[in-house]
């Protein structure tokens, strides 16, 4: 019974428990259970063997509709499903489809690297593990002759390089038009009555000083950098480091010219001169669409100098000789070509030909002669001996070849 004057204290609401849920039905009612994931789910259903209608039910449950159960989630324990990316390009034609598969096979393939494994028959099995190989070594292991060879010439040592990229650097004008120039000098010297003997003095007078600078330059980097800044145009970025071409040209034209005799030596000179000139230039222009024959040197190169190499002795043997008339000293200087070839007796005995029949001479003998100072001088600007420079290399085994030669032929 209420009192007048008071408000009335409504009864306590009776409050009614929802039904449980599937995962209070898993354990005891008494204790609490956290939420199961599906994964722990799976487990303990293998584990008894039994599945519950309720976890099934789970499984149907759309995630995708209902925000709260897909917020819920793990992303990196239990992966959202796979949805289907919409197409960003259109599909594409056939004539695309045709570019696309030409360009895959032009592109080169990515080369995974491989890890070994041990099989139990005691044999290597290779597997991809999706890295990057590094290069492999060569399957011969050993030395090779193809490995022989100079670095090639970087960019950025010698600073008038950058600024003349093309004519320094790439088709090294100033140094092909300084290598030319040796060979019409030689050819001056000759029609001038110059004996060899009166050469080689002022060509040693040149390479000492030459070789000291050389030395001190490479010593000293303050004294290298203003060598380079004078001379840079007509030196390679190799030689920024490295003993400079010029020291070799000068000795290996002292040395034909001191060691042979006068036309086999004057031969040598322009070979190094003009075939050196002629591979490099054809080498750049056209190596890469001829057969390598190792590095840095291709077919074009050494077959330009091959044919420079032949009209040069052709020329100087069939008509410069010829129309320059003698000179005070020749008799001591006796050309070693005089137009004659000849087999060695015991050759022409054993084949059996008589001697004029084991003889050639005038435009056959000319003709052969020329064609093997071509090969040699073709030859020896192909072989890197040792890794020395070419002009070096290139005038003495030039004048080796040729004199060998005619020792046994001439």
């Amino acid at each position: 019974m209420s009192i007048r004057g008071k408000p009335a204290i409504p009864a306590t609401p009776r409050v009614i428990s929802p039904s449980p849920t599937p995962s209070e039905l898993q354990g005891d009612a008494a204790y609490y259970n956290g939420p199961v994931t599906r994964s722990a789910a799976r487990r303990r259903q293998a584990a008894s063997g039994t599945a519950s209608p309720s976890m099934s039910f789970q499984e149907t449950i759309d995630e995708d509709s209902d925000p709260e159960l897909r917020r819920a989630r793990t992303r990196s324990r239990s992966p959202t499903k796979p949805r289907k990316v919409p197409a960003l390009t259109p599909a594409k034609t056939p004539t695309a489809r045709a570019k696309s598969t030409r360009a895959s096979k032009k592109a080169p393939a990515v080369v995974p690297a491989e890890q070994e494994e041990e099989l139990s028959n005691g044999a290597t099995a290779v597997a991809a593990n999706g890295h990057l190989a590094p290069p492999k070594p060569p399957a011969t292991p050993g030395w090779s002759w193809r490995d022989f060879s100079r670095s090639p010439s970087p960019l950025g040592l010698i600073p008038i390089h950058r600024h003349f990229r093309n004519f320094i650097h790439k088709h090294e004008v100033p140094r092909k038009l300084l290598h030319v120039s040796i060979g019409f000098f030689v050819y001056w010297l000759y029609v001038s009555g110059t004996q060899t003997s009166a050469v080689t003095p002022w060509l040693m007078a040149a390479l000492i000083p030459i070789a000291t600078t050389d030395y001190l330059r490479l010593t000293y980097p303050s004294l290298n950098s203003f060598y380079v800044k004078c001379l840079g145009a007509f030196m390679r970025e190799t030689e920024y480091a490295g003993v400079n071409g010029v020291v070799y040209y000068l000795l290996g034209a002292w040395i034909v010219l001191y060691f042979f005799p006068k036309d086999v030596a004057v031969v040598s000179v322009m070979l190094l001169s003009w075939c050196d000139t002629a591979a490099s230039t054809f080498g750049r222009l056209y190596g890469r669409y001829t057969p390598r024959i190792r590095r840095g040197k291709s077919f074009a190169g050494s077959f330009a100098a091959f044919l420079i190499g032949v009209a040069t002795a052709a020329w100087f043997w069939g008509w410069v000789a010829p129309k320059t008339p003698s000179f005070l000293g020749d008799e001591q200087n006796p050309f070693m070509f005089r137009g004659i070839l000849k087999l060695p007796s015991y050759i022409a005995e054993h084949i059996g030909l008589d001697e004029q029949q084991a003889t050639v001479s005038g435009g056959v003998a000319l003709g052969i002669m020329s064609l093997w100072s071509g090969l040699v001088a073709a030859g020896s600007e192909v072989i890197d001996l040792f890794g020395w420079d070419d002009n070096l290399t290139i005038p003495v085994l030039s004048g080796i070849g040729m004199w060998g030669f005619l020792k046994v032929f001439g």
